[in-house]
């Protein structure tokens, strides 16, 4: 109950919160860190280092949790390349700092520094040839569009881990627009061996039907449909970016087949038909491929299904769908202990409501549930903002 409540809290303003972050990043990507980029820019030195020598031994006699950090063994790197700050450098030509790896002299490594004069080391990263030679590249990266998403397209995927990561992350951070303008340059066989592969993780695959949705043609619809239908949890993973990936292929035509495997399926799992909102939501806000009115149609059908209805009213909302005002009043009156978190977002959508009615309603429920009408106030106090500059 507290979970749904909490839930109905998060979804209703920002059905809308995730579509302002959708406008600024690529559709369903998560991004799992921050980038190279960005910790970079948070530094003062960035420098291309290599081993010289670990640590020497503790000596026999030192009494444990007596040294200072000033005279605990530390391990010496030379600098190979300096990234960033190099005034800063000077004439510095070797690192002294904690370092408890195993690595032979001669291994490449990355060491960030911060607080200059005195500057402090950051922990020493181990870095492979490709990685070195990655990160030596990163400075002269386009700063934005295309131009600089074609650098790291290169690295999806890639066999060192580290790198795989980083360009999944910068594409997670990316502008939509970005992604779109790359669409040329896909390589759709790629992206489709990559989707098939049930050991890419699924929050990359995410990243790669978003793609496919820029790059990918009617032919590709079969294989995500056969997706869409599988009993298999892992063909399904990124189902939110299946969905929307197969509607942007296939158009209004798809919604029928959505409906019935996520919206009208009252034994369709939660998460997959919280997917199906998710990929409705994002068409009906970036992209125009299929009218609202037809989304709305599918979005309906989650009001027959009372204990998941809430995670639906904000979108009717924000899209000032006001057609259902009659139906969102009853299902208030009707809630019942599985249902009654579908009280505040009716309020809420009621608040929104420009139509006279919609105040009444409100004096009427009040007198049902006058708590759930307090707490619509208490966390919304300024109801639901339904700027859209997307609005059909």
């Amino acid at each position: 109950m507290v979970r749904r409540v909490v839930l109905s809290i998060v979804l209703l303003v920002p059905a809308f919160d995730a579509v302002a972050r959708q406008a600024l990043a690529c559709p369903f990507c998560a991004a799992q860190s921050q980038t190279f980029t960005e910790e970079f820019a948070s530094m003062h030195v960035v420098a291309l280092t290599r081993l010289v020598s670990g640590p020497p031994a503790a000596k026999k006699d030192a009494k444990p949790g007596k040294l200072s950090g000033e005279d605990v063994p530390k391990a010496v790197f030379e600098i190979t390349k300096v990234l960033k700050g190099k005034s800063l450098v000077g004439k510095l030509k070797r690192i002294s700092t904690l370092y408890f790896g195993k690595a032979k002299p001669g291994q490449s490594f990355l060491i960030m520094g911060v607080d200059p004069p005195k500057i402090m080391w950051t922990t020493p990263l181990a870095l492979t040839g490709r990685g070195e030679k990655y990160l030596a590249r990163l400075g002269a990266v386009p700063t934005e569009g295309a131009n600089r998403l074609r650098f790291f397209q290169s690295h999806l995927e890639d066999e060192d881990e580290m790198l795989a990561r980083d360009a999944y992350d910068e594409f997670a951070k990316a502008p939509y627009d970005w992604v779109i303008a790359l669409k040329t340059e896909m390589d759709h066989e790629q992206l489709i061996q990559w989707i098939k592969d049930e050991n890419v993780p699924a929050s990359r695959r995410r990243l790669y039907l978003t793609m496919l949705g820029v790059c990918g043609t009617s032919e590709d619809l079969p294989l995500l449909e056969r997706f869409l239908k599988s009993k298999d949890r892992r063909k399904k993973a990124g189902l939110d970016a299946m969905i929307a990936c197969y509607l942007t292929l296939r158009g209004a035509q798809g919604m029928p087949l959505i409906e019935e495997l996520f919206l009208k399926n009252k034994k369709a799992e939660y998460a997959d038909t919280y997917a199906a909102i998710m990929a409705i939501r994002f068409h009906g806000t970036q992209s125009k491929l299929i009218p609202r009115k037809r989304l709305l149609v599918g979005l309906r059908y989650m009001l027959d299904r009372p204990q998941l209805a809430d995670l639906v009213i904000p979108d009717l909302a924000k899209w000032e769908d006001w057609s259902q005002m009659a139906r969102l009043v009853s299902l208030f009156k009707d809630a019942d202990e599985k249902s009654s978190w579908v009280r505040v977002p009716v309020i809420n959508y009621l608040r929104a409501c420009p139509l006279p009615q919609s105040k009444e309603h409100i004096k009427e429920l009040e007198k049902v549930d006058p708590a759930a009408v307090k707490r619509a106030r208490t966390f919304f106090p300024f109801g639901v903002d339904k700027k859209d500059p997307k609005a059909s």
